[in-house]
């Protein structure tokens, strides 16, 4: 949120959707809801909750595009809704009328062997042809693979990519 909120203003004119992606603190909702057009990172309903009362107070009828982030391997440093709490979340999500729940993102463990990324956006498609099939609702959107996977992760189905590395290159430390 700071790091946006410090590079908005040289790209105010620029015509351009925003998303957020990353972990959003609950108390950062509100904000949130104002300055992007996606949340990509949605892992628990109160912070559905909060990004709900936040667009029903704006002016904009459009609905807040949300990706739900699922966490595909038990990491400590991962955030994300448990593969198995998923479809309790998607449900909650969908009745709110402020947001659109448009897909899944994930981001899995950083391996060298590519080939064995490929389950874990393969776990990702399942879940969201799962879920589609439960909530009873088209699920399109599938964002996973970054700089290192991103081949592997649209051989497996991805309809977005984060390459952010590929395009600027690598970050430099703060």
């Amino acid at each position: 949120m700071q790091e946006w909120e410090g590079k908005r203003a040289a790209l105010v004119d620029l015509q351009a959707t925003w998303h957020l992606v990353g972990h959003l603190q609950s108390n950062k909702a509100a904000r949130a809801a104002g300055l992007f057009h996606s949340v990509d990172s949605l892992d628990d309903f109160t912070l559905a909750q909060r990004l709900e009362r936040a667009r029903d107070g704006q002016s904009e009828a459009r609905k807040l595009r949300v990706l739900l982030e699922v966490r595909v391997e038990e990491e400590e440093s991962k955030s994300g809704v448990k593969v198995q709490e998923a479809a309790a979340l998607a449900e909650k999500v969908v009745a709110l009328s402020h947001l659109q729940l448009a897909g899944l993102m994930c981001i899995p463990p950083f391996l060298e062997d590519l080939e064995k990324v490929r389950p874990y956006f393969r776990r990702l498609r399942e879940l969201r042809d799962s879920l589609a099939r439960k909530i009873g609702r088209e699920i399109p959107v599938l964002s996973m693979g970054m700089s290192h996977d991103f081949e592997i992760a649209i051989e497996e189905g991805a309809t977005e990519v984060r390459l952010g590395t590929a395009i600027f290159g690598s970050r430099t430390a703060k």
